[in-house]
């Protein structure tokens, strides 16, 4: 069956009050910019309520379903057939045919559940279900009528035109993308960082990304990792921003010079420094990381205390009472894990201490980064000077040739 359109549910956009239509129109821009990838001419409109996504083309229902899937913002997707306002005994014949087209076994059971919008419509709602169920009663002995729990719902809406569906798909849920602002997530070759920014982004936040290598302990292959796993979540955020950030030279200064237990701390606390500093100058209002509760030494609660401690931006952590099996669920639903698993080692892993401290206190961390005071200034300016902008959007990747380009792009 070709259907005419596809009326698309939302649930909590739904509860926006007088914001409702800036949440509605970007439904409406993520969901025309999902549609561009499919072969066809769309039309999305917003009316009563509703969200139509109209098909004035021939097209691939199973690729404008699987694109329609990736929109944060949509909880179901219902393909829509439309006809004409007809007498109701034109619509008994339609309803009926409807139902034989769509469901070829009918030992089943339905209800009826009709909208009338248009109030000069010879029947009311109440009747047109009764008349509309006697219909496929009729035509179809084998089907029953069960109104507490049928395994078919058949809605028809009487608008300008007449709307008759009876199947939703679900969606991801969640708000559409750039609806509550901008944030750089910190994104590792990992599985826990895209499953974090992919939780943030269904809240409707746009994504940019920073990532620390370290060449040449880090190969090509680890930064060709965590492009696959930025541009997996690109899928369902859009284009990515992902700063490449050359940590190398930082990394061996702290090694030179600090504990080697409180390693991996500093080291954190430097990135999220200059995480921080590239999330000011692209106008993102916040830090996401994938950190859990106890998983690693850095993830204590006393040691995310002292992380936090030189940020000035709110950090986001989804993941934090997350167990890891609960975290491989999301991986696996989204489609990062196989990419996360790849053995390539990051820059966190490499300058790991023996023994890292899991109770620092954030006096004696800072007391002993003043070892760093002679260089590391000019060591993080040159990682930020040196930074490689790669735009990942679906499987493609596109440098920038400098922060200027950024700039004229408009992030």
């Amino acid at each position: 069956m070709r259907y005419h359109a596809f009326l698309i549910k939302y649930a909590e956009i739904g509860i926006k009050g007088k914001n409702r239509y800036l949440f509605e129109e970007k439904l409406c821009d993520q969901i025309k910019l999902a549609l561009k990838r499919c072969e066809g001419k769309f039309r999305v409109a917003r009316t009563s309520g509703r969200v139509f996504v109209y098909c004035d083309e021939e097209y691939d229902y199973d690729e404008v379903v699987e694109s329609l899937q990736l929109v944060f913002g949509i909880v179901g997707i219902c393909p829509v057939r439309i006809m004409d306002v007809v007498p109701p005994a034109e619509l008994k014949s339609a309803a009926a045919a409807f139902f034989g087209e769509e469901y070829k076994d009918r030992h089943l059971s339905f209800k009826i559940h009709t909208r009338r919008l248009v109030k000069n419509y010879p029947i009311d709602s109440m009747e047109c279900n009764a008349e509309l169920g006697e219909a496929i009663l009729t035509a179809y002995p084998e089907t029953h009528v069960d109104v507490h729990n049928p395994e078919v719902m058949l809605y028809v809406e009487i608008r300008e035109r007449i709307y008759m569906y009876s199947h939703i798909i679900p969606g991801p849920g969640g708000l559409p993308i750039g609806s509550s602002g901008k944030a750089m997530l910190l994104l590792s070759g990992g599985i826990d960082s895209p499953v974090a920014g992919w939780m943030v982004a269904k809240r409707g936040m746009k994504l940019d990304a920073t990532y620390f290598n370290a060449p040449p302990y880090t190969s090509e292959r680890a930064l060709q990792k965590v492009i696959d796993l930025a541009s997996i979540v690109s899928r369902y955020t859009g284009p990515i921003y992902l700063h490449n950030i050359n940590f190398t030279e930082i990394q061996l200064y702290i090694y030179e010079k600090c504990p080697h237990d409180e390693l991996t701390i500093i080291m954190r606390r430097y990135m999220m420094r200059i995480a921080e500093m590239i999330a000011k100058r692209t106008s993102c209002e916040a830090l996401i990381t994938g950190e859990s509760i106890g998983q690693v030494a850095s993830q204590t609660t006393r040691s995310l205390a002292v992380t936090n401690e030189v940020c000035t931006l709110p950090v986001f952590r989804p993941l934090i009472a997350f167990d890891k099996e609960d975290i491989i669920t999301i991986s696996k639903k989204i489609g990062t894990f196989d990419t996360s698993i790849l053995p390539y080692e990051d820059c966190c892993t490499i300058f790991v201490a023996k023994h890292p401290v899991t109770k620092p206190t954030a006096e004696v961390i800072r007391r002993h980064e003043q070892n760093l005071n002679e260089k590391i200034d000019e060591m993080v300016q040159r990682a930020l000077d040196t930074d490689e902008i790669l735009v990942v959007d679906r499987g493609h990747v596109r440098r920038l040739k400098a922060r200027e380009d950024m700039l004229q792009e408009g992030q």
